[in-house]
């Protein structure tokens, strides 16, 4: 394995090597190559599975392990990476410029420099204990997660699994500080549910309304159902669930015709008090309730692959906030906000917990992320690792 005594000045490298890899969904150009070619020196076995499903773009994947025994650390991400937009960078997106202490580019800070800071610390631990260290290390990264999340880590956990593939633990490098490095990781997320309600009316002209039915009353009438009431008041470690409207479409160029339907589709960021089936039934109670007779509607509510889940606090969880707080002196929150991320998946093969870079500038124009923090990055998974194999038992 070549050394690299300097492993902050390591990750850099490699988050720029990343950056100028234009890995726009779904396209790889190059990114996990990067990755391979990071990790294959230091002994790790590198597979590149990539999966289709009809209708959805092909999937590149990486699946990387040095080690056979337990117990097994995952590290898993993504290197698919928005599109840039379509405000002027002051770098370009794909340059990997830094300026002022700064990496810009897209992907800095979602993720690709959570993905190299991963690579650096697991490279100079290597450098460090050689192959004297009980257990394997993983990584489980996709090209999907910016898109539709089909051929991605879903997949390479089903390809993984049928191969007898077992994992104890993991840490998804997504950004998940507000503005501090160390100030939150995420022990669970909120679940997804889409709906798209429809009333429907008879088209008419508007000086016979007798003889139409107008179906946006009856629209204003049931979305008005949908949120009177809260859906819940939160729980323990999840605000409450919201449901919000996020359009409200007739497409009526005519100013004197009565439509003959109404749409609105809504999307529902639902706590561990739910499950997508209950809640659908909920929301479907809460409709015909406010049509009773009057209000001809249809609900087709969108299949879900986004469930609400918790990891509950225990000593790997502990064992990452030390590490964080011994780097950055912070106590992290232990949050579940946001949106949805890859974590829904990896639940299902291991406890998981999100935690990496500042995600101030995520998905804008300029986005960055500071060079002192991905040297700080880089520490805190050093002291996951050190102390993930040092411990008699780190679950």
């Amino acid at each position: 394995m070549p050394a690299d005594h300097d492993a902050p000045h390591a990750a850099l490298r490699l988050a720029q090597d990343l950056i100028r890899c234009p890995s726009v969904t779904p396209e790889d150009r190059g990114a996990l190559d990067v990755v391979a070619d990071a990790l294959r020196p230091a002994g790790f076995a590198i597979e590149r599975p990539a999966f289709s499903e009809p209708g959805f773009p092909d999937t590149p994947n990486l699946y990387a392990r040095l080690g056979q025994g337990g117990p097994c650390l995952v590290f898993a991400g993504h290197t698919d990476v928005v599109p840039e937009g379509d405000g002027a960078w002051r770098h370009g997106p794909f340059d990997g410029a830094v300026a002022d202490g700064m990496l810009y580019g897209r992907g800095a800070a979602d993720m690709k420099g959570g993905i190299a800071c991963m690579l650096a610390a697991t490279l100079a631990f290597l450098e460090k204990r050689g192959s004297r260290f009980d257990g394997s290390i993983t990584f489980l990264i996709t090209g999907d997660e910016e898109g539709p999340a089909v051929n991605g880590t879903v997949k390479l956990l089903d390809w993984a699994r049928a191969r007898g593939e077992r994992f104890d633990h993991c840490v998804l490098g997504e950004p998940t500080n507000p503005g501090r490095l160390g100030e939150m990781i995420k022990i669970g997320r909120r679940g997804s549910l889409t709906g798209k309600l429809t009333v429907l009316g008879r088209q008419g002209h508007v000086a016979y309304p007798h003889k139409a039915e107008n179906p946006i009353p009856g629209l204003l009438r049931l979305a008005s159902a949908l949120v009177a009431e809260p859906l819940d008041g939160g729980t323990a470690h999840f605000d409450a669930s919201n449901l919000e409207l996020t359009t409200i479409d007739v497409g009526n160029p005519a100013t004197n015709v009565i439509p003959a339907t109404a749409r609105a589709t809504f999307n529902v960021r639902f706590n561990d008090d739910w499950t997508a089936e209950s809640l659908g039934a909920e929301i479907r109670q809460r409709l015909e309730r406010a049509a009773g007779n009057s209000v001809s509607f249809t609900l087709d509510l969108q299949p879900s692959n986004a469930p609400a889940f918790l990891t509950r606090p225990d000593p790997f969880v502990n064992l990452v906030s030390e590490a964080i707080r011994a780097e950055t002196g912070l106590t992290p929150v232990l949050s579940t906000s946001g949106g949805t991320s890859d974590a829904r998946f990896i639940k299902d093969a291991c406890p998981v917990i999100e935690f990496g870079l500042v995600g101030e500038t995520m998905h804008q124009v300029d986005e960055c992320v500071a060079v002192a923090d991905l040297e700080r990055l880089t520490a805190i998974y050093g002291r996951v690792l050190e102390a993930y194999f040092s411990a008699p038992s780190p679950c």
